[in-house]
């Protein structure tokens, strides 16, 4: 069974991996598979579900993956939709990307949500419902300011680099009304 969020491995033989290790450690619940990559060169490894449920249409639903892992240190995994399942099914991870940081060592769940309106689907224990990608991250130094250096692209946001099918991107003087963020 997975570990809870708050509890702290006190083992020995489950120290976090020297810096710089690519070893995922990864601790599957009775019975659920490991994920796996498709292909030796997938960044992605698929995540399967631990449960049998149905996500009704329009609906959504927190999938149990039946694993918990030890991410390196300074990396972070990335929960990702399947390509396949979005366009055939219409089925998403709803906070795509979820974000699965280094010191978690709970349960790895899965919110999928069905985009299809009509019809519900259905999920068996060892579907495939998601992928992971583990990626470094940077964890900046804070520093408030009370000016950014000036850019070509200023506050442009949404939008600003063109629209669709070769149309010119609009316009802008300066700043965009249409910030990201």
């Amino acid at each position: 069974m997975p570990a809870e969020p708050d509890t702290l491995e006190t083992d020995p033989d489950s120290a976090p991996a020297p810096e710089g290790e690519r070893t995922l450690r990864i601790r599957p619940a009775a019975g659920a598979p490991m994920p796996r990559r498709a292909h030796a060169d997938d960044a992605g490894l698929d995540l399967t579900s631990a449960e049998d449920l149905e996500i009704p249409a329009g609906g959504r639903a927190l999938v149990d993956t039946g694993i918990a892992l030890a991410l390196p240190p300074g990396t972070v995994g990335l929960v990702c939709p399947r390509s396949g399942l979005a366009a055939e099914h219409g089925i998403t991870v709803l906070n795509g990307p979820g974000i699965v940081d280094a010191g978690y060592r709970g349960p790895i769940k899965v919110s999928l949500h069905n985009t299809d309106l009509s019809e519900s689907f259905g999920l068996r224990v060892g579907d495939r419902i998601a992928q992971l990608v583990v990626v470094p991250f940077l964890a900046p130094v804070l520093q408030e300011v009370d000016d950014l250096d000036v850019t070509e692209r200023a506050a442009s946001g949404f939008g600003s680099s063109g629209g669709f099918a070769g149309a010119p991107a609009p316009a802008t003087a300066g700043t965009d009304e249409r910030t990201e963020g």
